[in-house]
């Protein structure tokens, strides 16, 4: 256990309740404590607008840090809107507050503009928040800090345990939170979620500043608070499980219409797709094109338990994919925007396939020395775009430059510009 590690385990948040122990504590030295109760309790759900008032002017008047959370119903409901966020800060206490009933937060975001939020996986939970209005300004991630300082495992889970000594209840992490009212024992956990999580971050504060990485932890922070949302997926339907086994163009229009068709139905009744058709159950149409509903009713997936009705609206999607003209059919494999798959590189170009074999040694013995994942050093991507098409000339400088065109920040560039200039002046065998 590390110094930071230590100082943030002794914290007399060690007990059961919450309170402050008596008598030092009930657990025996080093025995992870469960964390059963919030400190305050379970404090009531915000589900209007007086209330939420209240709880904006209470965390504007706060002070330090703010703990953010939110639970979303995914394979429940369409899309990833957030049906619960939780906020812990000090002098304000912990808010659970309903955005379904409560679906504009911005009042609140406002009010901690500038504040620094804290989350477990940020990138997860940001963009639900920003859909009611919450983004922040600034961000300190607690699983990106574990990644960087070398925990092994970073799931909220284990990192309160493995730094403060507490053990979270993770019982109702996949449950539907659409479910209204949300039952007593969900509210707990919820609540808990958020207990501790400023007390993470000061600890992975520590242990960041005892590795010297805490600079580099504070420039991947920013850079997820700057980035822009994300663009819409082109052809998310090519993300179909099991896509490897189809290979005919017909098969993939198949794919496509079924999908759409998927989709549409999933948004108006606004259910998770995998409720309304599995991918299994896709993919199996497409490669048997089925005739007629008594055929597709033979597949996988489209069994008794599936009316008349349902089999004939899946079975129209099937016609129209076969009644496609040929130009419109789709394109087998993704739409190539970067380098071929590295798989294909010693056919293609002997010598970029050898300068990503030694890139590939370089980025993984620092990494290692580092102590942190090689896909938080430097993203693979970068790498093979870099080896693929090198700068010219392909110096310090060069790579540098090309490093931050890709979007890498300071800290990875000047750790991975002399691995890549090495890696680029390796010959082919």
């Amino acid at each position: 256990m590390t110094d930071a590690q230590d100082t943030a385990a002794d914290s007399s948040l060690r007990t059961t309740g919450g309170a402050p122990p008596d008598d030092g504590g009930s657990t025996a030295p080093g025995a992870p404590t469960p964390l059963l109760e919030p400190r305050e309790g379970i404090p009531p759900v915000i589900a209007d607008a007086a209330s939420l008032a209240e709880v904006v002017a209470a965390f504007a008047a706060g002070s330090g840090p703010v703990a953010v959370d939110a639970e979303r119903a995914s394979g429940y409901r369409y899309g990833q809107r957030a049906y619960l966020v939780q906020l812990r800060r000090a002098g304000a206490g912990t808010a659970l507050i309903d955005p379904v009933a409560c679906p504009d937060l911005s009042a609140l975001g406002e009010a901690l503009s500038g504040v620094e939020w804290v989350l477990h996986a940020a990138t997860q939970d940001l963009p639900c928040l920003r859909e009611i209005g919450m983004v922040p300004s600034r961000l300190f991630d607690t699983e990106l800090a574990g990644r960087l300082a070398g925990f092994p495992r970073v799931g909220l889970g284990a990192m309160v345990e493995g730094v403060l000594g507490f053990v979270l209840e993770k019982g109702h992490s996949a449950v539907d939170w659409s479910t209204r009212p949300l039952p007593e024992p969900w509210l707990r956990y919820a609540a808990l979620d958020v207990e501790l999580l400023v007390d993470l971050r000061d600890a992975l504060e520590k242990e960041l500043d005892r590795q010297g990485k805490l600079e580099w932890a504070t420039q991947e922070f920013d850079a997820i608070a700057t980035a822009p949302p994300p663009e819409p997926r082109k052809d998310p339907w090519r993300r179909t499980s099991g896509m490897h086994k189809v290979r005919r163009r017909r098969q993939l229009a198949v794919v496509r219409e079924m999908w759409q068709t998927r989709d549409r139905i999933a948004q108006r009744r606004d259910i998770s797709p995998g409720k309304v058709l599995s991918d299994t159950a896709i993919v199996e149409a497409a490669l048997a094109l089925p005739v007629n509903a008594h055929a597709l009713s033979a597949l996988t997936g489209f069994g008794q338990r599936m009316g008349r009705r349902q089999l004939e609206q899946w079975q129209a999607a099937v016609d129209r994919a076969r009644a496609l003209p040929e130009p419109q059919l789709p394109q087998p494999g993704q739409p190539v925007t970067g380098p071929p798959p590295p798989r294909a590189w010693a056919d293609k170009d002997p010598a970029a396939a050898a300068r990503l074999s030694a890139a590939r040694t370089g980025v993984s013995a620092l990494a290692e020395e580092l102590n942190m994942p090689q896909e938080n050093l430097m993203t693979p991507d970068t790498v093979r775009r870099v080896c693929w098409e090198p700068p010219a000339p392909a110096d310090e400088q060069g790579v540098a430059e090309a490093l931050a065109g890709h979007g890498a920040r300071p800290w990875q560039i000047e750790l991975i510009t002399p691995v890549l200039v090495s890696a680029l002046s390796a010959k082919a065998p």
